[in-house]
């Protein structure tokens, strides 16, 4: 049932943190746990990270529980955990406070199966739109209206039963209170950046020579390369701009090979560079070694790259769309365009074009995300959820779930 914990600053909680993907793939979700991870530690409190096998020895991390998983083939790099398994008991002997899901798939609903197996808090980051990413990866072949309600269920099913949700974004927020109305408590914590780390006095001259982009006036897209991200939208504004803006493409993914084949099919070859995985601690050499940063993904529950690039100093194109609007301010520390190559082409060349005033409130908006001020908000989150979980104990909300359950159990 967990250590019994009275709630205040000085409780140092232990805190098991599951996700449906973790290092090494890359992407938006393992960034969340990672700076989680070492914020709440930083703190004095404990994480233990829960998630999918890699499968190889080398690729784990020491500490780490994992799940046995599967290779999903239409997504190399990221496990799926179907398969049976007693890491559940495993669970159960790790003692912690509190369960906080990271993942809202198949990590997720275990996450909370096993929370009130023992009586846990529960809380849940919503991370990713997936109903906007399984068109593209879905093994059935479901008409997309039927596969967005299921989807839907079953997030509704997660969502009404964790103790506290987090969205990244009010825009986000805003949806899920549509979608979900009986959340218990929701809240908006960003996923929080190390402006120590991202800062604008990095030196990456070396590698722009080493790129050869010493002439150029240079974007950077980072993140996955897959195809809800929408990057296509951005090589074809390449061809609107002037022929001495470049590209760096920061990633790999899926839709690698399509991107590649697109940009020697538009003659882009010397103006687009594909630099492939680079991994998180050097990650902020690449946007130092650009003057501007880009994004069309209509897929970003936060834009955590945004939030870096910006911490750069970096001023940032970004479509003009739900979560991104909201962290872009046109004409104050960025541009924002339309679902069109020639807006984001304009978009991408002011930004080019922005004076050193736009890229100081860059780095001023970065700052808002800094890790400190959102652990010390996730902090007092896990304390509300603890608070409730055992007030509903008191009220027996679990005997009569117990009962409930009971009573169907022939069914079973």
């Amino acid at each position: 049932m967990g250590r019994p914990s009275a709630i205040g600053r000085d409780v140092r909680l232990r805190i098991a943190m599951t996700t449906d993907s973790y290092l090494p793939s890359p992407g938006g979700v393992v960034t969340a746990v990672v700076n989680a991870k070492k914020a709440l530690e930083s703190k004095g409190h404990e994480v233990i990270v829960i998630a999918p096998d890699p499968g190889k020895e080398e690729l784990r991390e020491e500490g780490t529980v994992y799940f046995p998983a599967w290779e999903c083939r239409p997504y190399p790099g990221y496990y799926v955990p179907i398969f049976p398994s007693n890491k559940m008991q495993i669970i159960r002997e790790l003692d912690v406070d509190l369960i906080h899901s990271q993942g809202q798939l198949i990590m997720g609903m275990r996450g909370l199966v096993v929370s009130r197996s023992l009586n846990l808090p529960f809380v849940v980051s919503f991370n990713t739109m997936m109903t906007e990413a399984l068109k593209y990866y879905s093994p059935f072949n479901l008409d997309s209206n039927v596969t967005e309600n299921l989807i839907w269920f079953y997030f509704r099913t997660l969502l009404h039963n964790a103790d506290a949700v987090i969205t990244l974004t009010d825009a986000i927020g805003e949806e899920l209170r549509r979608r979900a109305p009986r959340i218990r408590r929701l809240e908006t914590i960003p996923v929080g950046i190390d402006t120590d780390h991202f800062n604008p006095a990095v030196d990456a001259s070396d590698l722009r020579r080493r790129l050869g982009l010493e002439d150029r006036r240079v974007l950077v897209h980072v993140g996955r390369m897959s195809y809800e991200k929408n990057i296509e939208l951005v090589v074809r504004a390449m061809a609107h701009t002037d022929d001495d803006v470049a590209l760096v493409l920061v990633g790999s993914g899926p839709a690698e090979g399509k991107l590649k084949n697109m940009v020697r099919s538009m003659g882009l070859q010397d103006r687009v560079v594909f630099t492939g995985y680079v991994p998180l601690e050097d990650l902020r050499r690449y946007y130092a070694a650009d003057d501007a940063s880009v994004i069309a993904s209509k897929f970003e529950t936060q834009g955590l790259v945004v939030n870096e690039a910006m911490a750069c100093g970096l001023p940032v194109a970004a479509i003009n769309y739900r979560a991104l609007k909201e962290a872009v301010s046109h004409g104050h520390n960025g541009y924002l365009f339309e679902d069109d190559a020639r807006s984001c082409a304009e978009a991408m060349g002011a930004c080019l074009d922005a004076p050193a005033s736009l890229r100081a409130n860059a780095r001023r908006t970065a700052e808002s995300y800094s890790i400190d001020a959102n652990t010390e908000r996730l902090i007092s989150l896990y304390e509300y959820a603890i608070e409730s979980n055992a007030e509903r104990q008191r009220g027996g909300y679990y005997r009569r779930l117990q009962n409930i359950y009971n009573s169907i159990s022939p069914l079973r």
